[in-house]
């Protein structure tokens, strides 16, 4: 029995996941460091496993009936777990948030901004005073009534809807109409109202053009269709709906990403007339504080906004004091650049995750283990020493920190660390070593010792000769004004800069339409799916080559299965309680809901008949919950399944499971499985490759697997470019381009450029003395 007041949270036979029945000590009111490759299982232990008993011990303590709907979420694999406190997780999440969320919802600054336009602005004379929600974009009583609080309102013209006027409407001259059956049956309805449908459209009168394209009647007719030979077609009622109605409508309401993709491409979006983008209604855009609107306050960086704050009257006093508490730790943690208006989507992944951590700064919690995912995500090295400075003070607040963590910074600025290792998936899920940094040293078999602790000297390389540049610009586009950069191509270039230099915005202008592009590849880290419905499999096309091998089985065969059986997303073989998603969604009334494995199924997302079909002795059910390693043994005498296993393994991947669902893939993942599937085509001709902090979520083990495959691109006649933080990246590549000095106003300019050397000896850039140690460790190894 331990003591209540045992300092430490003992783990015992934690199985969650590849976790091989763990036990482990680790120390509370610590910083303490989970580290291990990726996919050997420390997630699985920090938060599958600590961070998942301590909500399960919370769910036990509230009301029955909200206990029978947490049951079904069900327990960490674990045989117990003491000394465990109150857990807060900060995790990245991976469901993108809709375009009504911003930093100043994200961070609660909106409603403290709102409170003071409320209750200390400057009223026009004769107005009433104001709620604060009728300052907020998201509220009926404060959304301007024209963009319903989106701030832009999309339209379409005649030139958009028909590209060609020389086409007549039969030839498709209408092309924003659907194609087929849909496409045919509107222009029948055309004729059959009485229009020429043979004509050149420029040739029809201007009413009749206006009346096809943007009317909002519907008028309904009998369509008598052509016949086709052999085939009998009766007349029926058809309903008509002009151009623009079909686009607005497909837009707004369709769920196909291809048909809104498709649609979009005949609307141009501009900001709203009525409220100028700003969202709000005209009443409370007549309110200022120290002479501007909430919309203009909004729209400053928050380093900016703190400084402009009134300070005159006590109400106004208390609640601008309230306020510049409330931004001091965002602008900490290295996002003064934000301001409160940016799109939530448009956030990094770290950045969200760094602007829950400084809400959470403001809480005064104590006694409480955080448990935080990769907090570095996208943090250039200049900014990683606030965070060490934040997750002090979470910790002498009375706090543990329990941080899942790959940047050496971070680990070597801990108290204690967690290793787990050595491998991935099957190959790891042991806990190597717990105890304090230096300690790791001794730990043979851990890649993470042998990156802390000895630096090998980097590969040498030849330095390449570009074949040619790419100008692009000049850019002034957010912060960037009037920037041109040149891009060096058939050679390797990092990208560099704080936060909010401008990194992502430069890379964004280049297009395919620039002179000596070629054909581009942006590998960006959006989610490959937004459902558990999506997964690895599903998108590298993997999954079809696996359908088609059960469906060729002699059991297979004698059922009459074909591969649409082996489909979790058709009826027929799937499990249909929860519709092959393996998941059925938990409500929790007062909390957000969950997902929890399908009762009738168990998660194996088919029925019954499906699973006694098995090849080699394996269940459909059974090889999507392989790893990627595992299956590429299991399926290596099947060329098409090969070829995507192995591009897979090439860019370190390995660990993932073929069933994995989208929903629980980092940005990092998502991009490295995008990349793969490129690999795989083994197209031919050179390519420009544009990545996005490819190394994020990446242990530096996996870091160095990554950049062979993408050094090898280069070699084989490619030109990549990255935006990157991780310096070892940056002291490999050819050239550098480095943006800044700052971030937002205080950046997005070109500081240095040149090759790594250079760069890491330029007067006044941010990332030159992080480079330059990096380049000093390199050549003088440890």
């Amino acid at each position: 029995m331990h003591s209540p007041h045992d300092p430490y949270v003992r783990v015992r036979a934690a199985r969650e996941h590849n976790l091989k029945a763990v036990d482990v000590d680790i120390p509370r009111d610590v910083v303490a460091v989970f580290t291990g490759v990726s996919g050997s299982g420390k997630s699985s232990l920090a938060f599958g496993t600590i961070y998942a008993e301590a909500q399960r011990r919370y769910f036990e303590s509230v009301a029955p009936y909200a206990r029978r709907l947490i049951h079904q979420i069900g327990a960490p694999k674990v045989g117990e777990i003491t000394g465990l406190p109150p857990a807060v997780s900060l995790q990245q999440r991976r469901a993108a948030a809709t375009s009504r969320s911003s930093v100043g919802t994200v961070t609660h600054l909106s409603n403290s901004l709102r409170m003071l336009f409320s209750r200390a602005g400057t009223y026009p004379p004769g107005a009433e005073r104001l709620d604060s929600d009728a300052f907020s974009p998201n509220t009926a009583a404060g959304a301007c009534p024209e963009c319903h609080g989106l701030g832009r309102v999309h339209r379409t013209t005649e030139e958009l809807l028909v590209p060609d006027p020389s086409l007549s409407i039969r030839e498709g001259a209408i092309a924003a109409w659907p194609g087929a059956w849909q496409g045919k049956n509107l222009r029948d309805i055309l004729d059959a109202l009485g229009h020429d449908v043979d004509r050149p459209w420029r040739e029809l009168p201007a009413e009749q053009r206006e009346w096809i394209l943007f009317t909002d009647e519907q008028p309904v007719v009998t369509v008598h269709p052509v016949r086709d030979a052999g085939r009998i077609q009766r007349p029926y009622q058809g309903t008509y709906m002009s151009a623009r109605r079909y686009v607005m409508k497909t837009f707004s309401d369709s769920r196909s990403p291809a048909l809104r993709a498709k649609a979009e491409r005949f609307l141009t979006s501009a900001p709203c007339p009525a409220c100028g983008g700003s969202r709000l209604r005209p009443e409370a855009l007549a309110v200022t504080v120290g002479g501007r609107t909430i919309a203009e306050l909004a729209a400053l960086p928050l380093t900016e906004l703190a400084a402009r704050l009134p300070t005159e009257g006590e109400t106004a006093r208390v609640l601008t004091a309230d306020l510049v508490s409330r931004i001091a730790p965002v602008v900490e943690l290295g996002l003064g650049y934000l301001s409160l208006d940016r799109a939530a989507p448009t956030l990094s992944a770290g950045e969200l995750q760094r602007l829950r951590l400084a809400t959470q700064l403001r809480s005064g919690l104590f006694g409480v283990v955080y448990v935080l995912d990769e907090p570095s995500a996208g943090l250039h090295p200049a900014d990683t020493e606030a965070l060490l400075t934040v997750l002090e003070r979470l910790k002498a607040a009375g706090n543990s920190v329990f941080v899942v963590e790959h940047h050496l910074d971070v680990v070597r600025g801990a108290d204690w660390i967690v290793d787990v290792g050595p491998g991935a998936g099957e190959h790891g899920g042991r806990v190597l070593y717990s105890g304090p940094p230096a300690g790791l040293a001794g730990v043979t078999g851990s890649a993470t010792a042998r990156h802390l602790f000895a630096r090998s000297p980097a590969p040498a390389r030849r330095v390449r000769v570009p074949r040619g540049e790419l100008t692009v610009g000049p850019v002034t586009r957010h912060n960037l004004s009037g920037v041109t950069a040149r891009f060096p191509l058939g050679v390797f270039t990092a990208v560099t800069g704080v936060s909010g230099s401008g990194k992502s915005t430069l890379l964004g202008e280049i297009t395919e339409d620039l002179p000596g592009v070629g054909r581009l590849v942006r590998v960006d880290q959006k989610p490959i799916g937004r459902t558990p419905r999506s997964n690895l499999a599903t998108y590298t096309g993997l999954f079809d080559v696996v359908r088609k091998v059960f469906a060729a089985t002699d059991e297979a065969r004698e059922r009459g299965y074909g591969a649409g059986r082996f489909s979790f997303n058709m009826p027929g073989g799937r499990c249909e309680t929860c519709q092959g998603e393996g998941f059925v969604s938990v409500e929790l009334l007062f909390l957000p809901s969950t997902y929890a494995p399908c009762p009738d199924c168990g998660g194996a997302r088919y029925n019954p008949e499906t699973l006694q079909v098995t090849h080699r002795g394996r269940t459909i059910a059974q090889v999507l919950d392989m790893t990627v390693d595992s299956a590429a043994e299991f399926f290596a005498d099947t060329p098409a399944a090969a070829r995507s296993l192995g591009a897979l393994l090439d860019v370190g991947l390995g660990y993932l499971r073929l069933g994995q669902p989208a929903t629980e893939l980092s940005g990092g993942e998502a991009q490295r499985i995008k990349l793969a599937s490129e690999l795989q085509r083994g197209r031919r001709g050179s390519a420009l490759y544009l990545l996005d902090e490819p190394t994020t979520g990446l242990h530096p083990a996996d870091v160095d697997v990554l950049m062979r495959q993408l050094h090898g691109l280069v070699d084989a006649g490619h030109t990549v470019i990255v935006v990157e933080h991780d310096m070892s990246v940056v002291a490999g590549a050819d050239w550098v381009i480095d943006l800044g000095p700052g971030g937002g106003d205080a950046g997005g300019r070109i500081v240095a450029a040149g090759p790594p050397e250079e760069v890491a000896r330029a007067a006044g850039s941010r990332t030159a003395p992080y480079l330059a140690r990096t380049l000093r460790q390199y050549s003088t190894p440890d």
